[in-house]
């Protein structure tokens, strides 16, 4: 298995990769922005993706986008095929693109949001923080990629202050960011059950 940076060798991928984001957001059923084949292509030609592979088949995947003048990183995108999954390969994708992003925008502040209790411990463990969306980007095209999420509708409701995603963020300079190995898993379990309440009560309106 290798997880490597992408390049154009690596543009065949493009279509399965869209394919399995679409699949995972229906078998969660719970939200991920989609993307197109034409705009994972550019992320892949210009190297800011890391792509997993064994042998020819496609194993996982992330991707980097930039806001705000490039001061804000998000590592986005994270897929990993069914065949793979279950293996640890997520956490090896997540710390692959962190150091990519430290090392291709050294500056900036590296976040993600997502529904996921297991994204969200892997975030945790290469020290991420939960941080509430004010802390985030304020940049509007990356709110509107939200669009395309079946949940964006409580976005809007909350005035973008909440939704079933939970925002995390590493600061390069908070002397915070470091590896925990005492993770504090009563306290994402609770964000868990929050954002599981928030689900449920979405699908009885």
């Amino acid at each position: 298995m290798k997880v490597v940076i992408t390049n154009i060798s690596h543009i065949k991928y493009a279509e399965i990769i869209c394919e399995t984001i679409k699949e995972s957001a229906k078998v969660r059923g719970t939200g991920i922005a989609e993307r197109t084949s034409e705009y994972i292509t550019n992320k892949i030609s210009n190297g800011d993706a890391v792509i997993a592979i064994e042998g020819d088949k496609f194993a996982g995947f992330c991707y980097i986008e930039t806001w705000d003048e490039k001061s804000f990183v998000v590592n986005s995108g994270l897929i990993v095929h069914p065949d793979y999954r279950n293996k640890g390969l997520a956490k090896k994708i997540k710390k692959k693109i962190l150091e990519h992003s430290k090392v291709k925008y050294p500056k900036a502040k590296i976040f993600g949001i997502t529904t996921g209790l297991a994204v969200m411990k892997i975030n945790y463990e290469l020290g991420y923080q939960p941080v509430t969306f004010s802390e985030l980007t304020t940049d509007e095209a990356f709110w509107n990629g939200c669009r395309t999420c079946k949940n964006f509708d409580i976005l809007t409701r909350t005035e973008r202050k909440m939704c079933l995603c939970t925002g995390m963020l590493y600061d390069p300079n908070h002397e915070k960011n470091i590896k925990q190995h005492d993770y504090n898993s009563k306290v994402l379990s609770r964000l868990k059950r929050i954002k599981q309440a928030l689900f449920l009560k979405k699908n009885k309106e």
